[in-house]
Formats: C-alpha cells, structure tokens, sequence
C-alpha cells in the first residue's frame, strides 16, 4: 500500500497543516490462531486422484509458459530497446551480503528484462578498460549506443579517465561510490551536485528552471532509493531514470498525485472520512508520517501505517483510494518471471488439496503452520517476528491466510498485527490467489508453490515449503513487487 499513500502527498498536505497529538502504541500478545484439525508430519500430503480425461498438471503448465512468452515477446516488440551499461570497479563489494558488485548488477539486469524485455544492461568490470582485448572492445561497442551509463564503485583513476573518454556521446551518466573525477549527467545536461562521485546530494550550478526541478525530483527519488540498499531498489533507481529521460515506465505510472484533480475528489467524495481522520490523533499521525516519505521508501511508508493503524485510518483510505480512486491508478498484473508451480511431491502427483496441506503444515500441533525465517522485501516480509496460519474454512472449498507479526513502531515500540486473506486456487494445482483488504486498500497476490526440500528429508520430518509471491495493486492493484 505504499505507493497509493506517498502518491497522495501532494493531495492531502494542506489538510494536515495541524499538529499531532503524541499516539501511544501499546504492544500487545500475539492473537490466538484459530484451532483446526491435530495433523501429523506425515499427513501433510494426502494424496489424490484425477478424473480420467483431466489434463496432467504438466501439459497445462507447459502450455501456461508458451502464452507467456508469446504475450511477453508481443508487448516487449512495440517499443525500442532501452540500452544500459554498467562499469563497476574490479572486485569491489557491495553492501547487500558482500556479494560482489558485478553480481549485484548482473542479478539487476535479468530483473530489469521481468519489467520490459526491452531493458538491456551489459555488465562490465573496469579491468576492461585498462586492457585492450575483445572484452574491451565489446564495452567501447556498447558504449557507443548506451543510453545509460551506470558506473559503481569505480576508483581508478586510468578507468575514470578510460571512461570519461568513451562516454561523451552518453546522454545519462549516474555514478555511485565512484572517483570525485566522474561527471554525473541526465538528460544531455551535467549535473553537478555537492557530493563529488556520486549522484547524491542537492544540484549546485545553473540550469534552466524546469530543468533544474526535474533533475532535482529525479535525484533526490534516486538517491532514497539506492540508500535502502536492497535490489529492489537498485533497479528502482533504473526504472526512474528510463521514466524520466527517455521513455515511460508503465509500472511508474502516477508516482506523484495529480495535484488539485487529487485534492478536489477526495473532498468532493469523502469529506466525512476526511474530517474523521483529521480529528483522530493516531489517523492524523499517520497521515503526517507519510508525508515525509518517499514514494520509493517502501519500509518508511508500511512503518508509519502499520504504527498508526487505526479504522479511521482505514476508512479514510477505503474511500479515497479503493472506491473512489482519486489518484486513478491501475497497474497490469506482471507475467514475468514465470515459475512453474511442482508437479510432484513425494512421489505422487501435486492436487489442489495437497497443495493446500503443504500450506496448512504444522498447524494442529504447533499453533500457527508455519514461521518466517527470512524475507526478500524490507517493506512487506521482514519483520522481527512472523507466523503464518493457513486453514481451511466452514465453507465448503474455502481456505484462509492469516499472517501474524511483529512490527517495531516509530516511537520504538514492539506491537503485534494481522491481516485475513481469502484463498482461492488457481488454474494450475500449486497456484493460488490470494486477496486481503489492507487498511482500506484491497490488495491482490498470486501465489506459486515451487518447490520442497522433502526430497533430502526422510517421511515425517519437517520440510521446507518454498513459494513465489506475486503482489499486484493500485487502488485496485498497487505497485509491483516479486519475492
């Protein structure tokens, strides 16, 4: 819900001109799960049968993979190629685990192709630079028709100068953590900022006003988020620079709130639930909270609602954001990367209700199915503490996600949240869609089941379930985000 509640910024500022009362934000004891059925280890597979005729689960996956690339292959062909390079400095590493930087930007270029397949980035190490092999030559080549030069972690001084001769034709420049001697450019014009080597920091020289302005959005946006140190937000830093300079990115569209059209359409629509917000201290303090953050700060914006959650909070943001759509945003759901869900697992071919065993788990002995030991995502799967509950319901056929963790608030306090999900089963066996409405705003996932690790385990010892998240949303779907 992050990108809904920053684009609204600009809309709502004026109606929090008002000081906050201080919230105080209790911790509480983690909720009970519902009881279900006791399951043993064993039981978490049941095995099941397919009616003569039904196609194997294999046939229709296949079949799935070929309308993907054929859709993806459509739509990626419409539009020219964006071409990127990246020099990053021989052996430097990276904050994110220590890998090196060269993989870092490698892993960023087959994420950039799940965007737009049209989105080429070459990897290079600035050893290149200093031989002259076919290597070389290669990096000079693409050069000569990048769009963008992105250049990490480069200190040598015969590369910067290797560099600085080869690039003057390059219309945008961006370094990071580079030699003071590296000139930043966007949009054909040298940007100079007060932090020599990278592209932090406020512009200094003159410019042409509106030239000056958009720059200044573009780094101040892309200094926030190579600062959040995550790969999601290294190729965010991408994405803004394409948006900007040289076509749109559609996953980026209404990144900003449209102003007055924002400002009059809540008012218009949702004046009770405005005004109840207003004068609700905790609603108020989340919506100042989120003031301040930026649009790609997603762990900034999930913290200040999550400390602050409130039913005028989620009132508020059913009315401007789910019903009424003021900010008119929408985005596709994204098709890649496409991950098969497994066929099999022990032995016998996956079903619908297997799959759902495997997500029930643990839970009739232990009091929750699963627990998360680590997550991709600052904002949405990294908490200090997370169990997840998967249960069938009353209903014949429902089944439920509810997901119970730890959030450490602003005022540095520990409090337990939770959310409710409805589950339904895709097409394919180990595919699911997953639904919830979250503070106001309805928010839509699709759910792979990849792969177990109960091959290395003997029967009836505790396995590892691995999925792939897909979490789509606006108003309707929010900003995309793959785990």
């Amino acid at each position: 819900m992050s990108l809904e509640f920053a684009s609204m910024r600009a809309g709502f500022r004026r109606l929090t001109a008002s000081p906050a009362a201080p919230a105080a934000a209790t911790a509480a004891a983690a909720p009970s799960p519902p009881r279900s059925r006791r399951l043993r280890a064993a039981d978490f597979y049941r095995p099941c049968l397919r009616r003569a005729g039904t196609p194997h689960p294999a046939t229709a996956i296949a079949k799935a993979v070929m309308e993907t690339k054929e859709s993806v292959a459509a739509s990626a062909a419409s539009s020219p190629p964006v071409r990127i390079v990246a020099v990053v400095g021989e052996g430097a590493l990276s904050p994110l685990k220590g890998a090196a930087w060269s993989e870092v930007m490698l892993h960023t270029a087959k994420r950039l192709k799940w965007v737009d397949d049209g989105f080429e980035m070459h990897v290079f190490t600035d050893n290149f630079c200093q031989i002259k092999d076919q290597a070389s030559a290669k990096l000079r080549e693409e050069l000569r028709h990048a769009d963008i030069l992105v250049i990490v972690a480069v200190t040598s001084q015969e590369s910067v100068k290797w560099i600085e001769r080869s690039s003057g034709n390059i219309q945008n420049i961006i370094s990071f953590d580079s030699s003071p001697s590296l000139s930043n450019k966007l949009g054909g014009s040298v940007v100079q900022t007060e932090t020599k080597g990278t592209i932090f920091g406020k512009l200094v020289g003159t410019f042409e006003s509106k030239q000056t302005n958009e720059n200044s959005r573009v780094i101040e946006t892309v200094s926030e988020a190579w600062m959040r140190r995550n790969s999601d937000d290294i190729r965010f830093c991408l994405l803004v620079v394409i948006n900007a300079y040289i076509r749109p990115v559609p996953i980026l569209k209404n990144l900003r709130s449209k102003g007055f059209s924002t400002l009059n359409c809540m008012v218009k629509n949702c004046g009770p639930q405005i005004l109840n917000c207003l004068l609700d201290p905790n609603c108020r303090k989340a919506l100042q909270c989120l003031n301040q953050c930026s649009p790609v700060d997603q762990v900034c914006n999930y913290r200040c609602i999550a400390s602050y959650e409130s039913p005028n909070l989620e009132a508020f943001s059913l009315c401007v954001l789910q019903k009424n759509n003021c900010l008119e945003l929408d985005a596709a759901i994204p098709e890649k990367p496409y991950v098969p869900p497994m066929v099999k697992f022990r032995g016998e071919k996956i079903c619908h209700e297997s799959a759902e065993d495997l997500f029930v788990g643990w839970l009739g002995n232990l009091d929750w199915s699963w627990r998360v030991v680590a997550g991709q995502n600052p904002a949405y799967d990294q908490f200090p503490c997370q169990y997840q509950l998967f249960y069938r319901g009353k209903a014949k056929g429902s089944f439920w996600y509810e997901p119970v963790f730890q959030v450490k608030t602003l005022e540095g306090k520990m409090v337990w949240r939770r959310r409710k999900y409805r589950v339904k089963r895709g097409k394919i066996p180990g595919t699911f869609y997953f639904s919830v409405l979250d503070n106001g705003v309805v928010s839509n996932e699709f759910w792979v089941c990849f792969t177990t690790a109960e091959q290395h385990e003997p029967r009836g010892s505790p396995i590892l379930v691995q999925c792939l998240r897909v979490r789509t949303g606006s108003i309707r779907r929010r900003r995309v985000t793959v785990d």
